[in-house]
């Protein structure tokens, strides 16, 4: 995939969706939702205050005719019952609206109505970059602080499944580093090398990894030969697997806003995909994750 048209078009193929959005009451997500049911991509559920619900979408020209609205003014209630829907079948698709992280993931684990399934929750950014040559997955920028190397494992294989699931058969994993030597007083590197032996040994699957890479080297073919690298994901890597979340955090907000680059971003880990955006997120980039979500369901 080269760029967030390719995303859509493959989500198009993959079928309508159903998204259901918490605390619908928020112009961007409403905008969001709005057009990818007007995209084909999914068709919206909306949960919250009735009454917020239709005069932010009669504000913004949208007429809810035909439209499910789930009424459920209250935040932690409207956040079960949007994981409820997907729960029990009527949707495929978690969305955040306007409440807080914790309220929607502590109804999305919760032991009763949750899409719990035992692994760990990541959050997965897909993002279309100008300079380079296809589209590229950051993990984890949003979620796990600092991950163990077991904890490392299970973000590389949910970042993985949604690489494949948009069509990248056998994507190129880069462990990313400082250095792109193991360093035992760098723990990051260490845990690199041991995720890459773990993909030799098929520990970590349908991917070809290769770490530690510093970040230069990951996706610069140039920079990688100048320093004599020789590997099969130097320069052309598919997925950026950071060492903990400053270090995530930081690299995708440059990008976006020093670099004008599009985002889309997901969790990963439960039942179902949860599109997990930031209140200054833009319209198009809740479209966008709306987008990512519908294409690996």
């Amino acid at each position: 995939m080269i760029n967030f048209e390719d995303l859509v078009a493959h989500a198009r193929k993959k079928g309508l969706k159903k998204v259901a959005l918490a605390v619908a009451e928020e112009e961007s997500a409403l905008k969001a939702v709005k057009r990818a049911r007007d995209e084909k991509i999914a068709e919206p559920i909306l949960v919250g205050s009735l009454g917020k619900i239709k005069e932010i979408a009669s504000g913004i020209g949208w007429d809810l005719s035909g439209i499910k609205i789930v009424d459920a003014p209250d935040a932690a209630q409207a956040a079960i019952e949007t994981v409820k829907l997907v729960k029990t079948g009527q949707a495929d698709i978690v969305m955040k609206g306007l409440l807080h992280t914790d309220v929607l993931l502590k109804a999305v684990l919760d032991k009763d109505v949750g899409l719990r399934t035992g692994k760990l929750l990541s959050h997965v950014f897909l993002l279309e970059i100008p300079a380079y040559h296809k589209l590229l997955i950051l993990s984890d920028c949003a979620m796990n602080i600092a991950p163990t190397l077991d904890e490392k494992k299970c973000i590389l294989q949910n970042a993985i499944d949604v690489a494949v699931n948009i069509g990248i058969e056998k994507p190129k994993v880069a462990i990313i580093g400082a250095v792109e030597e193991v360093n035992p007083k760098m723990p990051a590197t260490l845990d690199a090398a041991i995720l890459s032996k773990m993909a030799d040994r098929k520990q970590i699957k349908n991917a070809i990894v290769d770490g530690p890479l510093a970040f230069d080297n990951s996706i610069s073919r140039r920079a990688a030969e100048e320093k004599g690298i020789q590997s099969q994901v130097a320069g052309d890597a598919d997925i950026l697997l950071l060492p903990q979340i400053e270090a995530g955090n930081i690299l995708y907000k440059a990008l976006v806003y020093f670099a004008g680059v599009k985002a889309a971003g997901i969790i990963m880990g439960a039942s179902a995909p949860v599109v997990l955006t930031s209140r200054a997120d833009t319209e198009e980039s809740k479209f966008f994750s709306i987008a990512l979500a519908a294409a690996i369901v």
